[in-house]
C-alpha cells in the first residue's frame, strides 16, 4: 500500500466528484484516495462509490474540518505517512500533488502548501484575488506566519512526523486553525504553486468573500475562549 493518502471533503458534489475521482485514479493509480462524505444530502455518496476508493461516511454533517480529520485519521490507520487534502470541485489538479510529496520525502518541510497566486488561478474573479491578499496579511498578523495563500484546501502533511496535528475546529475555520498548528508545533513549512481552476460551477458553490470573514473572525473567538 502506498504511504500517500489523499484525503476529499464531500459535501453535495454530484455533480463533479465522480470525474474528480476518475482523474485522481487515472493520474494517481498508487495512492489511496479516502473519500469522507460529511452528510450529503444529494447523491454525493453515490457518485463517489468507485472500486478503489475508501469511502466514509458521516450521518450528519459536521463541516469540513470534521471531514478532513476523520479522513485523517484512517490515513493514519491505513499506516500513511503523508497525507494530500484535495477539494472535490474539480478546482484542484493532480498534476500538481507529485511536487508537494517530494517536497515531504525529501525532508524538506513538514507540511507543504498550495499557493495560487504563486501558479495560477485561473478565471479568478478580480475581487476575490484582492480579498484573498488581504486575507493572507490578516493571518500572517494573527500568527506569524509568512503566506502568500490562505483558505486553500490543497496541501500535504507529513502526519507520520506530527501525530499532533489534530484538526479541532470542525467547520470552515480550520484553514486558519492549520496554519496556526503550523506555529504551534514548529513545522517547516513552504509553499509551492499550483493551479486553482476557477468555473462557473465551482464559483456558485464556493466561499462567499464575507464567509472568508466570518472564518477568520470565528477562529479568533475560539482562540479566545481556549
Amino acid at each position: 500500500m502506498s504511504d500517500v493518502a489523499i484525503v476529499i471533503p464531500l459535501y453535495n458534489e454530484e455533480k463533479v466528484i465522480r470525474k474528480t475521482l476518475e482523474e485522481l485514479r487515472q493520474k494517481r493509480p498508487d495512492d489511496v484516495i479516502i473519500v469522507v462524505d460529511d452528510g450529503s444530502k444529494d447523491n454525493s455518496y453515490f457518485e463517489a462509490c468507485i472500486p478503489g476508493v475508501y469511502l466514509l461516511r458521516h450521518i450528519v454533517n459536521l463541516g469540513q474540518g470534521a471531514a478532513l480529520q476523520t479522513g485523517i485519521d484512517y490515513a493514519k490507520k491505513l499506516g500513511c505517512k503523508y497525507v494530500v487534502t484535495f477539494d472535490s470541485d474539480g478546482q484542484h489538479c493532480a498534476e500538481d500533488i507529485e511536487p508537494f510529496i517530494e517536497t515531504l520525502r525529501n525532508d524538506e518541510a513538514d507540511i507543504v502548501l498550495c499557493s495560487r497566486f504563486l501558479g495560477k488561478a485561473e478565471n479568478i474573479p478580480t475581487l476575490k484575488k484582492y480579498f484573498l491578499r488581504v486575507a493572507a496579511l490578516v493571518e500572517r498578523f494573527l500568527t506569524g506566519i509568512k503566506l502568500t495563500d490562505v483558505h486553500n484546501g490543497f496541501r500535504a502533511i507529513n502526519v507520520a512526523k506530527f501525530p499532533d496535528f489534530v484538526i479541532t475546529q470542525n467547520r470552515m475555520s480550520h484553514a486558519s486553525e492549520i496554519i496556526d498548528l503550523i506555529k504551534r508545533l514548529g513545522m517547516r513549512y513552504v509553499e509551492k504553486p499550483c493551479t486553482i481552476r476557477y468555473s462557473d460551477y465551482s464559483l456558485s458553490k464556493g466561499q462567499s468573500m464575507m464567509n472568508s470573514v466570518n472564518i477568520i473572525i470565528e477562529f479568533i473567538l475560539g482562540k479566545a475562549i481556549k
